[in-house]
């Protein structure tokens, strides 16, 4: 899968919407099931893991590294729309 800077960003921006609804959600909801807090943190977990594959993505320079790494930002969106 070749690298694209458009598609990245596009999926930056998404992420940052996503964030930014999650913020406001909380905001809304000071209270909630144990479930709910369960997925919460849950998707908090996937967010940073997904910002610390987007930053390392951007320095790697080896393509098998590359790879690995658009594989495992792949599996961490499918994670975030299964909770979602």
């Amino acid at each position: 899968m070749p690298w694209d800077g458009d598609d990245l960003a596009g999926k930056m921006e998404e992420t940052l919407e996503r964030q930014q609804a999650a913020v406001d959600a909380r905001a809304n909801k000071s209270t909630g099931s144990a479930e709910d807090r369960a997925r919460i943190a849950r998707l908090e977990s996937l967010r940073l893991s997904r910002s610390r594959i987007m930053g390392q993505l951007s320095r790697a320079t080896v393509p098998a590294h590359r790879t690995m790494l658009e594989r495992a930002l792949q599996a961490i969106d499918d994670q975030m729309s299964e909770q979602q």
